[in-house]
């Protein structure tokens, strides 16, 4: 059992947030209130930043010294939306959010996963017809071990997992979100994910 922090509480956070606890979690939901974020990362030993990619940055930026020896997952995409509401661009090209908090925050172990797929997948992966992919990007290896764990928790099989190597690795699974809007013109708002065929 882990307590988590789990920043943003729409769809991604709710639906992430609702599946920890059901695995046995002890979990905290901190809304756009101001201070709520602080308070519930201070007593949690594992922060889900579930917030827009957009202004995650700056907003755990802030956070910097509530978040040194805590474990980040990131699960955010930082892109520009198109006239659709759609991703169209990268906010970090020739980087990526991931890195970005990570250089920001020294102190904390970042991670990043589930970004490739749409979020109702995060929490139920065997309802795909094909056997979908969580990557996994972060520098420290135990942090990394922890969340494979938490993703297990959350139906991810082993095999279904791959660790990507360091955070700098997080920019190729950032970069999968420009799939996102064509995929879903072309196919509809329905479950999928990135995966890799072997």
């Amino acid at each position: 059992m882990n307590d988590i922090a789990v920043l943003g509480n729409g769809r991604v956070g709710g639906n992430l947030a609702a599946a920890l606890t059901r695995a046995g979690h002890r979990v905290t939901v901190a809304d756009r209130t101001p201070g709520a974020a602080a308070e519930a990362a201070r007593t949690a030993r594992i922060v889900i930043n579930a917030t827009p990619g957009a202004g995650s940055l700056e907003r755990l930026a802030a956070l910097r010294e509530i978040l040194r020896g805590k474990i980040l997952v990131d699960v955010s995409n930082a892109t520009a939306d198109g006239p659709d509401g759609l991703p169209a661009d990268l906010l970090h090209p020739g980087s990526s959010l991931a890195e970005q908090l990570q250089e920001a925050l020294p102190g904390t172990s970042v991670v990043k996963t589930l970004n490739t797929m749409l979020f109702s997948v995060m929490t139920a992966p065997a309802t795909l017809a094909q056997a979908p992919t969580a990557f996994l990007s972060g520098e420290d290896p135990g942090a990394k071990q922890t969340v494979f764990e938490l993703l297990t928790d959350l139906g991810w099989r082993k095999e279904w997992i791959t660790d990507l190597g360091g955070i700098r690795t997080a920019r190729a699974a950032e970069a999968a979100i420009l799939f996102v809007p064509h995929v879903i013109r072309a196919g509809g708002f329905a479950p999928f994910a990135v995966s890799i065929a072997r």
